[in-house]
C-alpha cells in the first residue's frame, strides 16, 4: 500500500486530494501546524474509508522536518507521493516596492528553502525505489508580474524554476516532480475565507473560483500521467 503525505494540509485542496488518492487506496500522512484541525481532516478521511494520520508540525521551521519525516516513515514506511506547500508568513509578504532584504529573506525561507529541506529528505527513497512522486502547489504570481504579490510571486519563481530542473533530472529514475500552479481561488480553502472576510486582499483582481475537488484530480492526473512539469489552472496563471 502506498503513502501519500501533503505537507501544508488545509481545508481545501489538502484534504480534497487527500479523499482523491485515498480512493485509491494510499494511507494519507497529514501535516500542519494545527494539531486540533488536522484530527478533524483524519476523522473526515476515516468517515470515507481512507486510513490517514496527523503529524503536527511547525513546517516553517526547518529544524521540525527530519523529526516529522522521521515519525512518518514510522507508521507508513516508504513516502511514495509527496505535495510540498511553501510555508510563508504572509505578515512579512510585501509589494515590489515595499520589499527590503529582511521581509525577502522571510520568504525565501518559507517557500524556498523549507520545500527545499522536504524534497532533500524524501526524494532519496524514491529514487532508490524507482519510483515516487513530488507535487508543488504555486500561486499565479510564480509564473506571471503581480506587483502586489511580487514578494511571495519571487521566492514561488525560484521554486518554480528548481521543480521545472528536477523534473528533467529526475526523468529516468522513475520519479516525477510537477508543479500545479494556481490562478484561481479555492474553495473551503484557508485563502477564500481570507478574501471573503477582507475583499482587498484581491487587489482588484477578479478572481474565479474552483471547487478543490477539481485541483485535486489535476494532482491525480499529474502522478499518474506524467506528462509536464507544470499544469495551469485559471484564467490568471496562464
Amino acid at each position: 500500500m502506498k503513502t501519500l503525505v501533503i505537507f501544508g494540509a488545509g481545508p481545501g485542496l489538502g484534504v480534497a486530494t487527500a479523499r482523491r488518492f485515498g480512493r485509491e487506496g494510499f494511507r494519507i500522512a497529514l501535516v500542519s501546524r494545527n494539531a486540533g484541525r488536522l484530527g478533524s481532516f483524519v476523522d473526515e478521511l476515516a468517515a470515507d474509508g481512507i486510513e490517514a494520520a496527523a503529524f503536527p508540525a511547525e513546517l516553517g521551521d526547518r529544524g521540525t522536518h527530519d523529526g516529522v519525516v522521521a515519525a512518518i516513515t514510522e507508521r507508513f514506511g516508504s513516502i511514495d507521493v509527496a505535495v510540498i506547500n511553501g510555508f510563508l508568513d504572509f505578515s512579512a509578504a510585501r509589494p515590489v516596492l515595499d520589499i527590503d532584504v529582511e521581509s525577502m529573506q522571510t520568504v525565501l525561507d518559507g517557500t524556498v528553502l523549507a520545500p527545499l529541506s522536504l524534497v532533500r529528505l524524501v526524494l532519496p527513497g524514491m529514487i532508490d525505489r524507482g519510483d515516487g512522486a513530488l507535487l508543488f502547489g504555486l500561486g499565479a504570481s510564480a509564473k506571471n508580474p503581480m506587483p502586489p504579490l511580487a514578494g511571495p510571486g519571487s521566492g514561488q519563481a525560484s521554486l518554480r524554476n528548481y521543480i521545472h530542473n528536477l523534473n528533467v533530472e529526475l526523468a529516468d529514475k522513475g520519479v516525477y516532480a510537477g508543479a500545479l500552479t494556481i490562478g484561481v481561488l479555492i474553495e473551503k480553502s484557508d485563502a477564500q475565507h481570507a478574501y471573503d472576510s477582507n475583499p482587498d486582499l484581491a487587489h482588484g483582481l477578479e478572481i474565479e473560483r474552483v471547487e478543490p475537488a477539481d485541483l485535486a484530480e489535476r494532482y491525480w492526473a499529474m502522478y499518474t500521467k506524467r506528462e509536464r512539469a507544470e499544469e495551469l489552472a485559471g484564467a490568471i496563471a496562464q
